[in-house]
């Protein structure tokens, strides 16, 4: 008899990952094309400038130190407030989580990791670039300048480049970069743009980064934008390993959950071995023709069992006489008559 299984919760999301990676007929990937090369060259080498320029303390460092001193906070200070929640479009912890979602639910749809491996490279790529780049010239901010006029370099800080700035390029720009069409891709790419330009100007209002540092934090967002697709290949193979372990973890779910019969269907299983010392239940004689444990037959079928052979009287042989074939014995329940001693 077969049995059905019932599938818990946990098995339908099993089936659900089971199926194998597919991607949206059509699906833009971007490419290094020569023409993305020349842009992140063109951006690395403004890149090289801001940084030499703020090393010399050149006009880019006075038009710092002017911006400063008009403290544009003071000058509108009725959008202070929306500026302060604006501002949050670019710190780290809560736009990966809102973007992370985004692309969970894709990755979901379009049963494949590449939307969260590549949110996960980029992100890992930013930390390690702009984190390195600040510790490394250690600028001080603003509202810590100690001289006026200087460039505030190798000074324990950590604001050069402008990290809310860097992540808001990374971090909305993957979205565009993402996209499943290059339509979809120019419209992500100019609502990113807008996000991450009002990102870099809210910090210079509030007063918490100098000019330059947006200046480079843009470059630096923009420069792992460029460089993502290098990594492709990379992802791919990620995605393939970790699949691979899926499928492994999946066998060995599926080879240790049992299968529970239905209520009132026989046992398919043979039953258990006596433990060690006892004596295994002894099957009456003449239960030859009654039902017997089906699982049993299953594997082993009849077998041939040799009846005990009946009691002897004292002084004296049986009353039956024997059997003229006494291999017609072997397998027949007739059970033996009464013996009386002599």
């Amino acid at each position: 008899m077969r049995t059905e299984r019932n599938l818990t919760r946990l098995d339908r999301l099993f089936a659900r990952l089971d199926r194998e990676p597919e991607r949206p007929a059509g699906l833009d990937v971007p490419r290094m094309s020569p023409h993305r090369i020349v842009l992140l060259g063109s951006t690395l080498v403004f890149y090289l400038l801001i940084v030499v320029a703020v090393i010399n303390t050149s006009w880019l460092v006075r038009l710092d130190w002017q911006l400063m001193f008009f403290r544009p906070y003071q000058q509108w200070p009725e959008v202070h407030a929306f500026i302060d929640y604006y501002v949050v479009l670019g710190q780290r912890g809560p736009t990966a989580v809102m973007v992370t979602a985004w692309l969970g639910w894709r990755s979901w749809r379009q049963h494949t990791l590449r939307p969260l491996l590549m949110l996960g490279t980029s992100l890992l790529l930013l930390n390690i670039t702009v984190g390195a780049a600040k510790l490394s010239m250690g600028r001080l901010g603003p509202h810590y300048a100690t001289t006026i006029g200087s460039n505030e370099m190798w000074l324990t800080g950590d604001i050069f480049p402008s990290g809310h700035t860097a992540n808001a390029v990374v971090t909305w720009g993957i979205l565009a970069y993402l996209a499943s069409t290059a339509r979809t891709r120019r419209y992500l790419s100019a609502v990113s743009a807008v996000v991450a330009l009002g990102v870099g100007l809210s910090t210079v209002y509030l007063g918490t980064h100098w000019l330059s540092d947006v200046l480079l934090g843009w470059a630096a967002g923009l420069l792992i934008l460029l460089a993502l697709p290098w990594f492709e290949p990379l992802i791919t193979r990620a995605e393939a390993w970790i699949l691979a372990q899926r499928d492994r973890l999946l066998s060995q779910y599926r080879r240790t959950t049992p299968v529970s019969a239905p209520a009132g269907a026989p046992a398919l299983f043979p039953q258990r071995a006596p433990a060690e010392g006892t004596s295994p239940a002894r099957e009456p004689v003449g239960a030859g023709h009654t039902a017997r444990n089906t699982g049993h037959l299953g594997q082993r079928g009849h077998a041939v069992r040799t009846e005990r052979a009946p009691a002897t009287p004292v002084g004296g042989g049986s009353r039956r006489a024997a059997h003229a074939d006494s291999g017609a014995r072997v397998g027949r329940s007739t059970p033996a008559s009464p013996v009386t001693g002599g």
